[in-house]
């Protein structure tokens, strides 16, 4: 397994859905970071379970430990692990389908590379449960961000083919936290909510678009042609489970735009250059260019449902009926959003040190 991600400042997840623990270990984050455990458990309750229409009814609390890595509230420059512990597992749900291949999940490529002894329950390293330590690394990298002015958003902009209205960041900023989709557009909430309602009373689930905004990000981040700064947060966002697809700016809609529609055309204000539109979303050439940095992912319905499939038995080489018992989201997007943000400034911590953005000590 690939547990590590990033060149400079590094994650290394651990754990599984059912395990004792998930946790992360994050390297090279510089010294004098004032950081606590109150900054990761507000990112880390934005994705915790049972607390939105759509999520699973397990309920985790998701309190944070920091075991090493700080000292009296700033980072000490040593590898910082943060450590969640799994409370409220029912791992009995899946004992009678060990064998037996979830549509959707990565049962049947897992039991195939592992020879079948990876852990099952929950999916183990293949649940979204391990994104909590993707968050809890997050809030570090926010953290450091914020120290070169670098913010980062993500909101809800489409559940179940229901599409949010257009906003702008103020009112992005303003009403995603007080929306349980964490979607800026009120009325669109109040149908997704609807629909997953729906989908879940007949044993269904949806899937959705998150859109992730980056402001403040400075022109020359990326190290082309392989370490492209597009390529590698690509990389990070196709890490969390459910994710299906990534787009930068217009994406594939700039496959039906003319050249001149597409083409960003650069202008100066205050000093500084920029371009009069953002069909790049922020980023040519795999460097960024100090316009947002503005991507959607796709994310998948989520594959357990409670509508009998049909499937195999792994062990017996037969074919069978399947129904999923136990606790599942109807609807993963929104406890996905706050997951998106953490890889994108994962992602974006790692580029600023290879800049040479951020010094070894913060001060």
């Amino acid at each position: 397994m690939s547990d590590s991600l990033g060149k400079l400042f590094t994650v290394t997840s651990f754990g599984e859905s059912h395990g004792k623990l998930i946790g992360i270990v994050i390297g090279g984050c510089p010294a004098g970071l004032k950081i606590d455990t109150d900054c990761i458990q507000q990112e880390l309750d934005k994705r915790k379970p049972g607390n939105n229409a759509a999520s699973t009814p397990r309920l985790e609390d998701d309190k944070a430990e920091i075991l090493s890595g700080v000292l009296n509230g700033y980072t000490t420059g040593a590898p910082i692990c943060l450590s969640i512990r799994n409370k409220d597992a029912h791992s009995e749900d899946y004992d009678g389908i060990k064998f037996l291949a979830r549509p959707g999940h990565a049962d049947y490529t897992s039991y195939v590379k592992y020879g079948g002894f990876g852990d099952y329950r929950g999916g183990g390293r293949f649940s979204g449960r391990i994104t909590a330590g993707f968050v809890a690394a997050g809030a570090v990298a926010r953290a450091l961000l914020k120290t070169i002015e670098v913010n980062i958003v993500a909101h809800t902009i489409e559940i179940g083919g229901i599409a949010a209205m257009p906003q702008n960041m103020d009112a992005i900023r303003r009403n995603i936290d007080d929306n349980p989709l964490r979607c800026a557009d009120f009325a669109a909430a109040a149908r997704m909510t609807a629909a997953i309602e729906d989908a879940r009373a007949g044993g269904d689930s949806l899937g959705g678009i998150i859109e992730g905004i980056a402001i403040g990000v400075p022109a020359g981040l990326g190290e082309p042609v392989f370490d492209n700064l597009d390529g590698e947060m690509a990389k990070a966002l196709f890490a969390i489970p459910s994710v299906k697809g990534v787009e930068f700016g217009a994406g594939f809609a700039a496959a039906r735009l003319k050249g001149s529609e597409n083409n960003d055309p650069f202008d100066i204000k205050d000093g500084k250059v920029i371009t009069k539109t953002n069909n790049a979303g922020g980023i040519l050439g795999g460097i960024s260019s100090g316009m947002p940095i503005v991507l959607k992912v796709a994310v998948k319905p989520t594959p357990s449902i409670a509508k009998k499939q049909h499937s195999v038995d792994l062990k017996k080489m037969t074919v069978a009926e399947l129904e999923i018992k136990g606790r599942h989201d109807a609807c993963i997007v929104p406890r996905a959003v706050p997951v998106v943000e953490a890889m994108m400034a994962i992602t974006l911590c790692d580029f600023a040190l290879r800049a040479g953005l951020l010094p070894g000590v913060i001060k």
